[in-house]
Parts: C-alpha cells; structure tokens; sequence
C-alpha cells in the first residue's frame, strides 16, 4: 500500500518517507528546507561550485540546486547519509581514479557529512563539466 504525504500530496511505496514538500525556487530555498545540520556542507559545496563555475547560471532542475550553461552542468543534493553530487556519468568514469575512496555509481558521488570535502577535486570535475557540457 502506498503512503501519501498529507502535506504535499505525493504518494510514497514507504510511510512516511523522507521529502520535500514542493519544489523549492531557489538555492537558497532549498537549503533552508533542509535539516540544519546538514546545510553548512549544503553552503559549502555551493561556494565551490559558484567559485568553479562562474558564468553558470544556478537554478533549481528536478528538484536539485543546479549549474546550468546552455544546458544542466552539474547538480548537487542532500540525502539522509550523504551529500549527493551529480556531474553525469560521464564525469564519474573520467575521473575514476580520483574517485576511488567515495562511494561511486554511474553519474553519482556519494560524499558523506563527517568527511571533509574533497574541495580541488568537486572544482575539477565542476569545470571539466563545463568544458564538456557547457554552451
């Protein structure tokens, strides 16, 4: 039987699973609707990703904070265990090596909240998406 969320509307196959109420229209809209202990990372990996990506747009895209250059660069994402970062599948195989210690599946890097971001490495990849991807 599938659980529906009272407040959104949406239909779930777990009770009461962990979402977001809405699309959020912002960055910052996103961030704040986080768990708080989560959004310093959140904040973090943003600063990277602005600082690595400039002339990228930022904008919401299938619910997630995105860079976008003509076309969707590279997302980022909180989930319960992780920080998701989602440059593509591309990206993940180009970078493999680098890739070895996180958690790694085709277009996703899983980078955990008690760890220290990889920063030169998510700067990396951020601007080899823009030079793959961008328009």
């Amino acid at each position: 039987m599938r659980w529906k969320c009272p407040e959104c509307g949406r239909t779930f196959s777990r009770q009461n699973q962990p979402h977001y109420c809405g699309k959020p229209e912002t960055v910052d809209d996103y961030i704040a609707a986080q768990d708080e202990a989560v959004q310093p990372k959140l904040r973090e990996i943003r600063a990277l990703l602005k600082s690595a990506l400039p002339e990228a747009e930022e904008r919401i895209s299938w619910s997630m904070p995105t860079y976008w250059k003509g076309r969707n660069l590279i997302h980022f994402a909180a989930s319960k265990k992780h920080l998701g970062l989602y440059p593509g599948g591309e990206a993940t195989t180009v970078f493999a090596d680098e890739l070895k210690e996180f958690d790694v599946s085709k277009g996703t890097v899983r980078l955990p909240y008690d760890a220290a971001l990889p920063e030169e490495l998510i700067v990396k990849i951020a601007r080899w998406c823009l030079k793959e991807y961008g328009k």
